[in-house]
């Protein structure tokens, strides 16, 4: 008889180990380590009512500040330009955290501008997401480094801090001397140059703020600067005094995983049920969760106007889109207007609640900037602004395809299973 091979228990447990530490790194990364939301926002009060900001200023973010102006920029034409000029004016300080930083034309600008001001003497810190920023050429962050340029990558994968990986930033702050600050949907790559006139340039829109609130922008940058470098940079260089310069009233509202993923979700579910009369949103990526579709659909019943533009075909991810139909049956039920812009990609951020409430910034409605993702919105309440951003959303829906109830159950059985698949991935979206 053959004699039988020794067994090898070593590499049995050997895979169990390797399997079990997968398994154990990819449930981390799914989850925030926070509680979910799982109660429905009962609606106390409305948006106008001064309650409802003293909620938003005490509960869940900073005070509302006074004495603010704000200006909004359509596409990257418009949007670059008044960047790049800041940083070129910049004497004291530019910090600048961004998620996608990919190189081109336009990040060679940034870069130029960034490191001319950082051989000048100017502190120059940059905070680029390690994901986002991965197409960025190497050359330009040697470059800025030689320069003078402060960089850091958010989450760099290591050993010791490997659950973290799922935890990106998606915030977009540049303040420039403390004194100007912009925020909004823009990344650094060739994507987001020229006016949204063809497939290939996408549309979105980003805001300049001067004012007291500027503060706030700074102290979110330094929030996750602290975090990667371990520098706190303080002083006037970084917080000048700011005096009023207009009558807009506006808070920075930011959340994080490490310390309260849920505060930007409740934000939102709060202000829904605040609304009184319109909800317009404008979503690059619009995957609601159960308890966002329940503050919508009572919303509708109270007769709220609620009106969506989302993207349409044209978009960087088909399951995110095929994810977000899956959704839309309750709310098109309910009354809501979902529209899907058809001339190119659609990556405006953009919430206006009742003619008062004009929220910008970093955040889509889904889970991933919900409760994955660092994000900072500029809750701004100032009805001219709210009017002149109205005007702009429906200019946006104008060249958008409005979905039916009826439409929407009609769609094809391979889309529907399509779109149910996706959806089972939309904790992750």
């Amino acid at each position: 008889m053959r004699a039988t091979a020794p067994r090898k228990p070593w590499k049995a447990i050997a895979w169990t180990f390797v399997l079990t530490l997968a398994a154990t790194l990819l449930v981390l990364n799914l989850t925030s380590g926070e509680k979910k939301l799982d109660e429905q926002v009962r609606r106390e009060y409305a948006l106008h009512d001064p309650q409802y900001q003293r909620a938003l200023g005490a509960m869940l973010g900073p005070p509302i500040a006074d004495g603010n102006r704000f200006e909004a920029f359509q596409n990257g034409d418009r949007i670059f330009p008044p960047m790049l000029a800041a940083i070129r004016a910049a004497k004291h300080s530019i910090t600048f955290e961004t998620y996608i930083y990919w190189s081109g034309d336009i990040g060679r600008a940034f870069a130029d501008a960034l490191s001319e001001r950082a051989r000048a003497g100017v502190k120059v810190h940059v905070l680029l997401d390690w994901v986002g920023s991965a197409k960025v050429d190497a050359d330009f962050i040697r470059e800025m480094e030689t320069a003078g340029v402060e960089i850091r990558k958010f989450h760099k994968p290591s050993w010791y801090d490997i659950a973290r990986m799922n935890n990106r930033t998606h915030r977009k702050l540049l303040v420039v001397d403390g004194r100007i600050g912009f925020t909004g949907g823009v990344g650094i790559a060739p994507e987001w140059t020229g006016n949204a006139q063809d497939p290939a340039h996408w549309r979105d829109s980003h805001y300049q703020v001067e004012g007291p609130v500027v503060a706030q922008m700074q102290a979110v940058f330094m929030d996750n600067w602290i975090k990667v470098s371990g520098d706190v940079l303080h002083g006037e260089r970084y917080f000048p005094p700011l005096p009023p310069v207009g009558n807009g009233r506006a808070q920075m509202f930011s959340s994080s995983p490490s310390g309260g993923s849920e505060s930007m979700h409740l934000m939102y579910l709060l202000s829904i049920a605040a609304a009184t009369k319109t909800i317009d949103l404008s979503s690059a990526y619009f995957v609601p969760d159960d308890l966002t579709v329940g503050a919508l659909v009572a919303a509708l019943h109270r007769g709220v106007r609620v009106r969506i533009v989302t993207p349409g075909p044209i978009i960087d991810s088909q399951t995110v889109r095929r994810a977000s139909r899956a959704a839309w049956g309750p709310l098109l039920e309910a009354g809501a207007q979902i529209s899907e812009y058809q001339p190119t990609m659609y990556h405006c951020k953009v919430f206006l609640v009742d003619g008062l409430l004009v929220s910008v910034g970093s955040t889509n409605f889904d889970n991933r900037s919900f409760r994955l993702n660092d994000e900072a919105n500029l809750n701004i309440y100032d009805e001219a602004f709210a009017a002149a951003q109205t005007v702009q959303f429906e200019a946006d829906l104008a060249q958008s395809k409005r979905l039916s109830y009826e439409g929407w159950k009609e769609r094809p059985l391979l889309e529907k299973a399509w779109e149910h698949l996706a959806a089972v991935l939309s904790p992750q979206l």
